[in-house]
């Protein structure tokens, strides 16, 4: 059995409280008027801030009405952005739970022989969609109940206006939003607490019925995974910006949850390995892992050159200005998750010896993570708070709150239940697998 020890915890307690006096502290700076908002803008001092400001100030001679929205929409940003923090870093660290749980259905429907040494390990990372579902469904509750601008067809009085926001009105409509979040999260959930029920008690029996019926259930839950997954990337991501859309984004969303939460189970076996737990899990079993890291990041980045190229190629201004943005306002981060998602990923785990190794492994694991978080930031911010990003208190409070939760509430699930599975028909294969 795992024991949770005590430093771990306490060091996931520190980042939890550092964390909300982050958070904390980010909703305390936000201006409440426009023109604490404006002030706010002006005392920037960089050349886009003046830009801005001087703008401001001679519509003010010309169009009050004008100017008098863009202030509001300046307030609007501004105050989305630790609400924007805060949702980055939850849903991040959900979706690594909800990629590891796909990857986890994936081997139970395949009857994989490799992988049911690290089954454990997975449920155990899998644990985290119960808080991370609860804090993300809040978040969508309250952007519901008009707490936050992350979503505007949210706005009655902006969809008043806009015929395209008109028109999605039958689908993009709060009821209906948050019934589509409660059964998503409700079949996730579901599936991972009885498929943990039925691999519990298959060590506990004497023949293999709870392994097959876990084997037709996680076959019957991918089909629902691929459909909720698609529609939820829609909603609680693409729908930021609800002007514009990609045929390609609920894979493209997947791909980045898949490599996240596979990278995150080899980093936690990494670690138990070093605790002397897991040992019968050998080089082999992390080389595996270190392959679908390399293999889909590289599938990641097939999908992105695919929505990036076609887009910009076409050049549909309704289409093409997401990129504008991005590219004009979000070049650093931008450009640099693609680096670390796909350039050092191939270069560092192209050699097959250098998947082996424990510390190389963590080592890309960290850039990976890093990289996709960057990636949700890119999807994400430029539609809530446009130029007014930056990555700072609320940002890193919010990555630390939750990295904090999320270690303290994965490694507790993993002292409720021995690491190793006893009666898995393919146990003894998993033991001597070597590659």
């Amino acid at each position: 059995m795992y024991t949770f020890s005590s430093r771990l915890r306490m060091a996931s307690f520190i980042m939890m409280i550092v964390g909300v006096l982050g958070i904390g502290i980010g909703f305390m700076s936000a201006p409440s008027t426009v023109e604490e908002a404006k002030a706010l803008v002006a005392s920037h001092g960089d050349a886009h801030a003046e830009e801005a400001a001087h703008a401001v100030a001679t519509e003010e001679h010309h169009a009050e009405s004008h100017d008098a929205a863009h202030d509001e929409h300046v307030l609007h940003q501004l105050q989305n952005k630790p609400w924007s923090a805060l949702y980055v870093a939850a849903f991040f660290f959900f979706m690594i739970a909800l990629g590891v749980l796909a990857f986890y259905a994936i081997q139970r429907a395949a009857q994989a022989g490799w992988s049911p040494l690290l089954f454990r390990v997975m449920e155990g990372i899998t644990s985290y969609l119960v808080p991370g579902g609860i804090i993300v469904f809040v978040i969508l509750v309250l952007s519901v109940l008009h707490m936050n601008h992350l979503f505007v067809w949210m706005d009655a009085d902006v969809v008043a206006h806009d015929h395209l926001l008109q028109g999605k009105a039958g689908y993009l409509n709060p009821t209906f939003f948050l019934i589509r979040a409660a059964v998503f999260l409700g079949g996730w959930i579901l599936y991972r607490e009885y498929s943990r029920k039925l691999s519990l008690k298959q060590d506990e029996s004497d023949d293999n019925s709870n392994f097959k019926l876990n084997f037709r259930i996680s076959a019957a839950f991918l089909v629902f995974y691929l459909i909720s997954e698609s529609m939820m990337s829609w909603d609680w991501i693409m729908s930021v910006d609800p002007h514009w859309f990609s045929t390609l984004f609920g894979w493209y969303v997947f791909a980045s949850m898949f490599v996240s939460g596979i990278t995150v189970i080899a980093m936690v076996t990494i670690y138990l390995k070093s605790k002397d737990y897991l040992p019968e899990v050998n080089d082999s079993h992390i080389h595996d892992l270190a392959k679908f890291m390399f293999g889909i990041s590289v599938f990641w980045t097939y999908l992105w050159f695919s929505q990036f190229m076609l887009i910009w190629y076409s050049n549909i201004p309704e289409e093409v200005t997401y990129y504008v943005t991005r590219i004009q306002d979000f070049k650093l981060p931008f450009f640099g998750m693609v680096v670390m998602n796909f350039v050092l990923p191939l270069l560092l785990l192209m050699n097959s010896d250098y998947k082996r190794i424990n510390w190389f492994v963590i080592l890309t694991g960290i850039i990976i993570l890093v990289g996709h978080y960057m990636d949700i930031f890119n999807m994400i911010m430029p539609s809530t708070v446009g130029d007014q990003w930056s990555i700072g208190i609320p940002e890193i409070g919010s990555v630390l709150f939750f990295a904090g939760l999320f270690i303290f509430w994965v490694f507790r699930a993993l002292t409720k239940a021995p690491l190793q599975p006893k009666r898995n028909p393919f146990i003894e294969e998993s033991r001597h697998f070597h590659y």
